[in-house]
């Protein structure tokens, strides 16, 4: 006890809430506290602050980036190390260089990852069509603003947006940029933030401008007679789908298919790639065909290189002698990246809040955001007119009789006099009087005096307009129109993604043939397959099996059929028999967890040939319940051979049947009670994890034990046993009917 008191005395307990130590207390705390303090505040910095764009089309690391450039004069002057840039950038963004110069990179023009890149470049910017092609370092680039970047930060210094302070407080950056078009249409953007993303696609310049236009006169427009398509500045094609774009165009989400752009030289017998979609590279397409070759799928390409240079990108495809090259593009186009999928997700930031919508919605709230800006300039205009027009009323009131206020000054003793002397001798406030003590002595002659009158009743005018548009929301929409069609005719570009309709495009489709012949099909209780013909049974009928395996399932089929294997895991593995080899009755056959690839310990507990899938699959549970599930509901579009969640795991399978067509079963419990029923008193469902109805109506202790069809019962008297309604108890089981030679769990 002694030595446990000294302990106690070296290490005293610390009550320290702020210390976490060695001796810290257990502190209880609910999940959701811990969340709320920990995790939320690191979620939303990162949906706000960092991963999602705003209106302005821009996340908060491009914003910065692009202001200090214009902070330091970039949109006009020459241009200047990127290092300088990013340095400089510092004083806003809390990141390090790396991070900074990224960005640059991927506004440039030299990456090419955008329509209209902001960043003027020179020097080595990389490529956005490849992985393996990196940017030179900070030092040794150049950079400027792009000419675009004027619409950027028009009116920016006319209180057009909020200014709100950087990380640190010692400076001033806007919150967003007064874009004078829908950037967030035109530029391509992503981000990947805290339980959400987004991907925006970019749309041609002319395109949205024009749709934009067409909005502001009338919001009910059909946005697919401007707005084309999306467009990439990679080039490709986009493979046109009316209603995939319609959905886009409503939702903000859906997808683009796009596939690249190619010539044949007959001459030289191969094929050159020359554009490429947006969302791959062309590591990643050498890299596919190089697997295919490999495989064995692709065998009519003796060559391919990459001979992407100063004049842009070329994938060189040699060819093998007698190819057709639209055959082969056809095959790679299905089987590589040179044809993908362009995600969209419009996800953006509306008054901190992420929202996802349509091109319509975005549309909506440009306009409404842009209206905005165009009644703060017009009020920040006026304003200074209205400061203006206040001092020249005062000038003019003393310009009227100059020799008085002459006298007034030359009078006034002291100089601090000046100004109040001149308020009352003429009845004018202190800003008027300063104004006008400040005017130069030869400023004081007819000429000056005949101009500020004629310029009082010009600003006169000029206000009482600016209050006119102020007052009218139909002038402001069009000075916003005015805007844009000056902005289509200086940036607008051609398309660099063609347009081509579904119908224009030949899919490729696999020739296979496959040798169709009699066969017959057997499933052991242990999961051994084997695939026999007719010929091979004659000669040698008896099946051979591992000791204690036996048989659990047979049929007679074709070897052109479709097979299913349903496990214990759930999971249904779907083959052709084709993919199997012939054997004989003498081996053991493929072990079907092996050969399909199942999970560990997973083994097979049912085998359907489906056909044409019609019918049911039933599937009978520990608690009673049964669930019939149509067959068409295993039935897949693409070539998947493994389907989870293929019946319902609340409760252990008892047995799985496949009917085509209702007929009577019974069903088995513990107790022992039978239940004889018609399959036509249960619903089919499409849905395959359906938990399905009761059947039996089971007591404490019992469960269900088995199913078969009723003729293969052996019962006489099956009157006793059948139900007209589910669910039923059933009947016990008598003796007379009690057959020792009772089908097993697995015949």
């Amino acid at each position: 006890m002694k030595k446990n008191e000294k302990k106690e005395q070296t290490a005293p307990h610390r009550n320290n809430p702020n210390v976490l130590g060695l001796r810290a207390d257990v502190v209880e705390q609910r999940i959701t506290d811990t969340l709320e303090t920990n995790y939320m505040p690191y979620a939303m910095s990162v949906i706000v602050s960092r991963a999602i764009p705003e209106i302005d089309g821009f996340k908060p690391s491009h914003r910065k980036l692009l202001y200090t450039m214009y902070k330091m004069g970039l949109l006009n002057g020459a241009r200047t190390k990127s290092a300088n840039i990013v340095g400089q950038t510092m004083r806003l963004n809390p990141h390090g260089d790396a991070a900074i110069y990224d960005t640059m990179v991927r506004l440039s023009k030299g990456y090419g990852a955008l329509l209209h890149p902001f960043v003027d470049s020179k020097g080595n910017f990389g490529k956005v069509y490849s992985r393996d092609m990196a940017w030179a370092a900070s030092r040794y680039t150049e950079a400027k603003l792009s000419a675009i970047c004027a619409e950027l930060f028009r009116d920016i210094d006319s209180d057009t947006v909020d200014f709100i302070d950087n990380y640190d407080n010692t400076m001033k950056e806007p919150a967003l940029l007064p874009t004078t078009f829908p950037n967030i249409l035109v530029s391509a953007n992503q981000g990947i933030a805290v339980g959400m993303a987004s991907q925006l696609c970019g749309f041609n310049l002319g395109e949205v401008c024009d749709t934009t236009i067409a909005y502001l006169k009338n919001p009910d427009c059909d946005l697919t007679e401007t707005l084309l398509a999306p467009d990439f500045p990679t080039g490709g094609e986009v493979i046109c789908d009316v209603d995939a774009l319609r959905e886009i165009y409503s939702t903000g989400r859906g997808g683009v298919k796009v596939r690249a752009r190619w010539r044949y030289d007959k001459k030289e017998n191969l094929i050159e790639v020359y554009e490429i979609p947006y969302t791959t590279t062309t590591e990643a397409i050498m890299d596919k065909v190089a697997e295919l070759i490999k495989a064995g799928k692709v065998r009519e390409i003796t060559d391919m290189r990459d001979e992407t240079d100063l004049n842009g990108l070329k994938l060189t495809i040699d060819l093998k002698r007698g190819t057709d090259p639209d055959k082969l593009m056809q095959k790679l186009m299905k089987s590589t990246t040179l044809q993908d999928t362009m995600s969209c997700n419009f996800n953006v930031l509306i008054a901190g809040m992420p929202r996802v919508m349509g091109v319509r919605e975005l549309l909506d709230e440009w306009c409404a955001w842009r209206t905005e800006c165009v009644r703060r300039r017009v009020y920040f205009v006026m304003s200074k007119k209205k400061d203006k027009l206040h001092l020249l009323k005062g000038l003019k009131r003393i310009l009227l009789d100059i020799d008085k206020a002459i006298k007034i000054i030359r009078e006034t003793e002291a100089e601090a006099d000046v100004v109040p002397n001149l308020m009352i001798g003429f009845g004018i406030d202190q800003v008027q009087a300063e104004y006008v003590a400040e005017i130069k002595l030869r400023n004081i002659n007819k000429e000056y005096i005949l101009k500020r009158v004629e310029e009082t009743s010009i600003l006169q005018d000029e206000i009482e307009d600016l209050e006119d548009i102020l007052a009218r929301p139909a002038r402001v929409k069009k000075i916003i129109v005015t805007e844009l069609e000056d902005v289509r005719k200086k940036y607008a570009e051609p398309r660099r993604t063609g347009i081509v309709y579904g119908h224009e495009v030949e899919e490729y489709t696999e020739e296979t043939t496959v040798d169709d012949y009699a066969v017959s099909v057997f499933l052991s209780r242990e999961g051994y397959f084997k695939k026999i013909t007719p010929a091979s049974l004659r000669m040698n009928a008896e099946q051979k099996y591992k000791e204690g395996d036996a048989l659990a399932q047979s049929f007679e089929t074709s070897n052109a059929a479709e097979v299913m294997f349903f496990t214990d895991r759930c999971q249904v593995y779907k083959s052709r028999l084709s993919d199997f080899d012939d054997t004989k009755a003498s081996a053991l056959g493929d072990y079907l967890p092996a050969r399909l690839g199942m999970d560990e310990g997973e083994s097979v507990v049912y085998m359907v040939l489906p056909g044409d899938y019609r019918g049911w699959m039933l599937f009978f549970f520990e608690n009673g319940k049964a669930a019939k599930v149509e067959l068409s509901a295993y039935r897949t579009t693409s070539n998947r051979r493994k389907l989870t969640g293929a019946y319902s795991d609340k409760s252990p399978l008892r047995k799985a049947l496949c009917l085509r067509e209702d007929c009577e079963l019974a069903v088995y419990s513990t107790e022992p009670r039978v239940l004889v029923f018609s399959t036509a008193l249960l619903g089919s469902k499409t849905t395959r994890a359906t938990q399905g109805v009761a059947v039996l109506t089971l007591k404490k202790k019992f469960t269900l034990d088995y199913a078969c069809p009723a003729e293969a019962t052996g019962i006489a008297n099956l009157a006793r046993y059948r139900a007209r309604s589910l669910p039923a108890v059933g009947a016990l089981l008598k003796a007379e009917d009690s057959d020792e030679k009772q089908i097993s769990l697995m015949d």
